[in-house]
């Protein structure tokens, strides 16, 4: 039966999280805690990229990380943020965390809807006039890439910050008791891994569950038992799959 659940992300900051509702319904311990983890890179590491801030007239940002390791940067190599600067987000929410840098009623800023870059190309299509930077991380593919190419957009893709394994003390893997983890990235299996170089046979009674099929992917290549993977149609989201394989498997 499972009863204790290491879900892989950061703490639900609203009380109104889906997964309240249901460590209280089905009486489930959930525990959260990233196994990744965020690091902006040197500012000696992003010279060699041959990339000068000065160069671009418009930001493109993915992110609240983007935008972080952003102005970091351009802290660290001394850049002036042009007010005329243009920025680009793929989400209102990432807009508004400009505020953080500079005041936000100053600065000209666009935003999309559904958080994906394709969502943003006919406004940047209207400003084919800007020099296009893209922080990204460095893992990524070169969808952004091709989708700015085929609109003949003057852009450049950078990386600003990687993604490292958030690695478990040697208390947590001592005190490691939960009956199912939950991921939702292919990085996320590869820091399980890193952490647990034999997870797959001695803590084979675990129950595993990914969202995502690149992450599904990477638990069956690691070897992993995979018990419930989302989303589908009938359950869109983590939360909504997870309730459903508890109360199909509460007995077990």
């Amino acid at each position: 039966m499972i009863k204790k659940i290491l879900v892989s992300q950061p703490k639900p900051t609203s009380d109104k999280s889906p997964y309240y509702d249901i460590a209280e319904k089905l009486e489930v311990d959930l525990v959260f805690r990233p196994f990744i983890k965020v690091e902006g890179i040197s500012s000696k590491e992003f010279r060699q990229q041959k990339v000068s801030l000065h160069d671009y007239t418009a930001i493109v940002f993915t992110s609240r990380h983007a935008i972080d390791n952003f102005f970091q940067l351009a802290k660290e190599l001394r850049y002036s943020i042009p007010e005329d600067l243009k920025y680009f987000c793929v989400t209102e929410t990432i807009a508004l965390y400009i505020q953080k840098y500079v005041q936000y009623r100053k600065r000209k800023v666009f935003f999309g809807n559904t958080g994906k870059i394709v969502d943003l190309l006919p406004c940047m299509v209207k400003h084919k006039s800007e020099k296009y930077l893209i922080p990204l991380s460095d893992v990524h593919n070169d969808d952004v890439k091709t989708m700015l190419d085929a609109k003949k957009l003057n852009h450049t893709e950078c990386v600003m910050y990687r993604t490292v394994s958030n690695d478990f003390t040697a208390e947590e893997i001592k005190d490691f008791d939960y009956d199912m983890l939950v991921f939702f990235s292919p990085s996320g299996i590869d820091s399980l891994m890193k952490n647990f170089p034999d997870f797959a046979t001695s803590h084979k009674d675990v129950a595993i569950a990914t969202f995502g099929p690149a992450t599904a992917k990477a638990a069956k290549d690691a070897g992993l038992r995979l018990d419930l993977e989302a989303p589908t149609e009938k359950y869109p989201s983590m939360t909504g799959a997870l309730q459903h394989y508890l109360i199909v498997n509460g007995d077990d």
